[in-house]
């Protein structure tokens, strides 16, 4: 027997090994070099295309065994299906979601594109792994079992995780975690639409909110990786397809296309705000019951279930909906009632908490509303109007572009979705002037109203977002510190009320400041009474004015350094 072979192999692989220990010791140390830092957007940007490819084949594949159709046939196939399956289907998804999200998030809520955001302006690229994970699989039953949201948004957070996972190994800097964050993003948005140029953009404009130059190149690798995936499972062909045309008389009819931008931005704000009301309200109601919170997703289930019913298509993403309101399928009555009833279900899904995202619910009420404007304005002027779906498809795009707060990546995916890009003018006109409007309805977009509503003021900028991350340990000094002021000095600030509380974020030492107009503040550590017999605050640090002032300066400037760079 040759054993030369074997201890080649086991000598080979004993190399390798090391070799891969090193590069991942120098990577921690050092952070990635380029080359290893496009390696791994090569491989996140797999990682995410899979996982997006996956989610998409999971929700079919629940809806086959339950409806026997998939989101492309479902509304035309429920229709035939015992009204029991349509109702109890929801609820029992809804029950199981509910289990899912009390067990394993601190707060029963569902993970999405809003947490994205949040993960990259203020920890470092990272999300929840655990919470990512259990929103991840709440969404899929919710989908497949009959919710009425999208896929989008749990995907995107899905990609989160991996990137999470990514940057925790090799302790990647809080600018190579965020860049690896979009590299996720940037994947998973690619391998859902099939469109690596909207998610290299959607990455850039929504999580990351800014183009720099350094990102561009890995994000948009990681765009193509996903995009290859999503095409060695489906094919290259569109989403949906224009097999109408799209004719534009163009400078005649432009004007209408304005005013369907402003009419879309007003059902995307009346969208918004349903979702936002329903879930207020659903919190005041079990709030009030004193029901467990388990329950919330089944309680909605039960009512989707009774709307479907009647309006099955409102189960599931609704891309068969989309597809004939863009086909001119649906007439006018038909998609005012599809659109008001859709509105309904999205608010009822995310009300509930029971999962998904809320951009192809935008798409499907933009293409129901651009459809019943087209029907209006080419009936009013036949004669100087294109084909109505033309108007199917500016809607779709100037509702997900308000909702989403992204003009520009939003107008891409309906480009890379239909593959028409002989309307761009058209499109354009309506999502330019949609998300003007809408940004002033909203926060700017319905996931920076989400973290508002949270207390996380993110849409407002740096500036403001990051005094409230930083905490005041960071820019503290030591009571033995040089120059600092006698106890008794600081004794008597405290006995004033001029102090601060260990544990305050940055933000809030800066108001204090303001208000006192003091060159500097002690910390204070208040009592423990029940730990402890002492009645008076412990000092334990001093915080100056100019320290707080310049680390927020080299914050600022480290974050400009990085959009910039």
């Amino acid at each position: 027997m040759d054993t030369r072979g074997q201890g080649w192999h086991r000598d080979g692989w004993r190399y390798l090994n090391a070799r891969s220990a090193r590069a991942l010791a120098v990577m921690r140390d050092r952070g990635p070099s380029q080359v290893q830092f496009w390696l791994l957007a090569l491989l996140i940007g797999i990682g995410a295309g899979f996982a997006a490819v996956g989610f998409r084949l999971g929700i079919g594949w629940i809806q086959r065994a339950i409806y026997g159709a998939d989101d492309l046939t479902m509304a035309s196939t429920a229709v035939s299906l015992p009204a029991w399956i349509v109702i109890l289907s929801p609820i029992l998804g809804g029950l199981a979601v509910g289990l899912i999200l009390h067990h394993f998030t601190a707060d029963g809520r569902v993970r999405g594109v809003s947490d994205v955001i949040e993960g990259a302006a203020l920890e470092g690229g990272r999300v929840e792994i655990r919470a990512g994970l259990a929103s991840a699989v709440a969404s899929l039953i919710t989908l497949g079992t009959g919710g009425s949201s999208g896929r989008e948004g749990p995907v995107v957070h899905l990609a989160g995780v991996i990137s999470t996972a990514v940057a925790r190994r090799i302790k990647a800097s809080p600018i190579t975690g965020r860049d690896l964050l979009g590299c996720a993003v940037a994947g998973a948005v690619a391998a859902s639409f099939n469109a690596p140029i909207a998610g290299a953009l959607f990455a850039h404009e929504v999580v990351l909110r800014h183009f720099a130059i350094h990102a561009f190149a890995p994000i948009a690798i990681a765009a193509v990786a996903g995009t290859v995936i999503n095409r060695s499972q489906f094919g290259g062909i569109t989403e949906f397809d224009l097999s109408q045309g799209t004719d534009l008389a163009f400078y005649v009819e432009l004007p209408a296309f304005m005013i369907l931008g402003l009419l879309c931005a007003l059902v995307a704000a009346a969208m918004m705000s349903a979702v936002f009301r329903a879930d207020q309200a659903a919190s005041h109601v079990m709030s009030r019951t004193g029901l467990p919170r388990w329950l919330r997703p089944a309680i909605a289930g039960a009512l989707l279930g009774l709307i479907a019913t009647q309006f099955p298509h409102i189960i599931g993403v609704g891309y068969e909906t989309t597809a004939a309101a863009l086909s001119g399928q649906i007439g006018f009555w038909g998609a005012v009632i599809f659109a008001g009833v859709k509105a309904l279900a999205v608010a009822i899904t995310l009300g509930g908490r029971m999962g998904g995202g809320i951009f192809s619910p935008a798409l499907v009420m933009g293409s129901l509303t651009g459809l019943a404007f087209g029907i209006v304005a080419t009936g009013l002027l036949p004669d100087v109007s294109g084909n109505v779906n033309l108007y199917a498809l500016a809607g779709m795009g100037a509702v997900g572009a308000a909702v989403l707060g992204a003009p520009i990546s939003t107008a891409m995916i309906v480009f890379e979705m239909t593959g028409d890009w002989q309307t761009g003018i058209a499109v354009m006109t309506a999502v330019s002037l949609s998300s003007a409007l809408a940004s002033r309805l909203v926060h700017r977009s319905f996931f920076l109203t989400q973290l508002e509503n949270r207390d996380v003021h993110v849409a407002e900028g740096p500036q403001v977002w990051l005094p409230q991350k930083m905490r005041i340990t960071a820019v503290s000094r030591g009571l033995e510190d040089d120059g600092a002021p006698p106890q008794a000095v600081l004794v008597e600030m405290v006995r004033k009320g001029r102090a601060l509380t260990d544990g305050m974020r940055l933000h809030e030492a800066l108001a204090e400041f303001e208000r006192t107009g003091a060159a500097f503040l002690p910390v204070i550590r208040p009592p423990d009474t029940e730990e402890t017999d002492k009645t008076e605050p412990e000092l334990t640090a001093i915080v100056y004015h100019v320290d707080a002032l310049r680390a927020l300066n080299q914050a600022l400037a480290e974050t400009a350094a990085e959009e910039h760079g």
